[in-house]
């Protein structure tokens, strides 16, 4: 296969082969160094976990570098260690991601180990007990931290008690400490499997090769026990403003959170939202929130906006942290610029600043091998196409002033909205 490091990627030089057992397998080659990348994900998460065993798929996800049937924590790391090599596997709501790199001449050996931490682990009391320490304690932290906990009380405004996304860390850190081992043994013997796993290898290895070599270490992984992920419900507009303020002893920052159900990675309109979201609180200083609430009134340390796109409707939120006498007025100030996003169209020096900063900063995301395997997952696990970047550039410019107004219409209200503020009490 051709490659070229001046080329983006796309079906021309990205090989894509989906075997038998249903893991679907991309590769890349990139001979201009000698490193070799593993990015991809399993069709696992916390989706999939009961409502009064919130954290088991992340503690299993988590506890899976914790040792294996075959390799004990220490002869883990070791091995990974005499090649030169790194490995991680994390948790999230739609799926478990795990990535890894070595030299080229050791991604066989690479690929081994990431099977046997896949398909073998042996959740030994002494480091899963070691690892839920860890855990609890980065949870505590969190939980002291004003920015945390805004985030977590507004995902429990915006979401409805029985969606997934409304869960955060204040159930985790209950559940956490009562779950079981056998109830890891037991999550993973059930859920995890070949069948929806995603595998991106990118580097200095031919594509086939690449391909031959996770058949030869994942290509009879079977579990016909594994279920299917379920889909994430819609989410109804907020018909008013909801909002709660917590205190934080012994802070002297107040951190807000303004927020909405966002549009899903695949909506037609997200990237007119994502753009949006640029000129909103992102672009230059943090864009029109950086400049009004932060530079011209002084009124805000940081304030940003962030629209995130995932599998569901995951949040489009505006956040800023104050000082404690300046919240309201910086709540005020947020949700005029909210209003005059929903009302007005915005410039278009805003809308040619977004757009050039968009695609102008495509090519940077491409130089390494990490770059180009996490567009390229992100590419599969969408179902955006291996040609998707080469058109990003003309989806992007095709997007006009009436499309960015018309998506932040549909998402944001500066009359509806989640608001949480974390900090010390106010007086009065």
């Amino acid at each position: 296969m051709m490659n070229s490091t001046l080329s983006l990627p796309s079906s021309a030089d990205i090989l894509r082969v989906v075997l038998p057992n249903g893991i679907t397998v991309l590769a890349r080659e990139n001979f201009a160094n000698q490193s070799v990348v593993i990015s991809g994900s399993l069709a696992v998460g916390s989706l999939l976990e009961p409502e009064d065993k919130q954290g088991l798929a992340d503690f299993t996800a988590s506890a899976l570098m914790r040792g294996t049937r075959n390799r004990d924590f220490d002869a883990l790391h070791e091995a990974l260690e005499s090649i030169g090599a790194s490995l991680g596997v994390s948790g999230g709501m739609h799926s478990t991601s795990f990535g890894g790199k070595a030299l080229a001449e050791d991604l066989g050996a690479l690929l081994s180990i990431l099977a046997d931490v896949l398909r073998n682990p042996a959740f030994p009391a002494d480091q899963t007990e070691r690892l839920r320490g860890e855990l609890l304690t980065g949870i505590k932290i969190l939980m002291q931290d004003t920015r945390s906990v805004a985030f977590e009380n507004f995902r429990s405004l915006l979401y409805p008690a029985e969606h997934p996304y409304s869960r955060g860390m204040f159930a985790l850190a209950e559940s956490l400490p009562r779950l079981t081992l056998d109830e890891l043994h037991a999550f993973h013997a059930q859920h995890y499997g070949a069948n929806g796993m995603i595998i991106v290898i990118v580097g200095a290895v031919k594509a086939e090769d690449a391909v031959r070599m996770v058949a030869e270490q994942l290509g009879d992984w079977q579990n016909p026990a594994q279920p299917a992920m379920p889909k994430v419900p819609e989410v109804p507009p907020l018909p008013e403003p909801r909002q709660t303020f917590k205190t934080v002893d012994g802070k002297t920052q107040s951190d807000i959170v303004i927020g909405w159900a966002g549009p899903s990675r695949l909506a037609p309109d997200f990237q007119a939202a994502n753009l949006a979201n640029n000129i909103l609180g992102v672009f230059g200083m943090m864009g029109r929130l950086g400049k009004t609430v932060r530079e011209e009134q002084g009124l805000a340390y940081y304030a940003y906006s962030t629209v995130r796109g995932g599998h569901g409707p995951t949040p489009w939120t505006a956040a800023a942290g104050v000082n404690p006498k300046n919240v309201q007025r910086a709540i005020e100030s947020i949700l005029r610029e909210i209003e005059r996003l929903t009302s007005e169209l915005v410039t278009e020096e805003e809308l040619a600043d977004s757009k050039a900063n968009f695609t102008g900063s495509l090519p940077l995301t491409l130089e390494t091998n990490e770059g180009v395997a996490a567009s390229i997952l992100s590419m599969e696990t969408f179902k955006l196409g291996l040609d998707y970047l080469k058109h990003y550039a003309e989806q992007i410019n095709a997007i006009t002033r009436e499309d960015v107004l018309s998506a932040a219409q549909r998402y944001l209200s500066p009359k509806a909205y989640a608001l949480s503020v974390a900090g010390p009490a106010l007086d009065g």
